[in-house]
């Protein structure tokens, strides 16, 4: 409990929940934008 309190009430914890959300969105953000490309790149192949 003590490491949950840390998490969200110190400078540190609060900057480690900011770098992992960074980071999961960042990773949503380029899985849609790869996910897209190759969408693209098959239908440009198909015709």
């Amino acid at each position: 409990m003590k490491a949950l309190a840390d998490l969200f009430s110190t400078d540190y914890g609060l900057m480690s929940v900011a770098g992992i959300a960074f980071m999961l969105g960042m990773a949503v953000f380029f899985i849609r934008l790869f996910t897209n490309k190759m969408d693209e790149s098959a239908k440009q192949a198909g015709k």
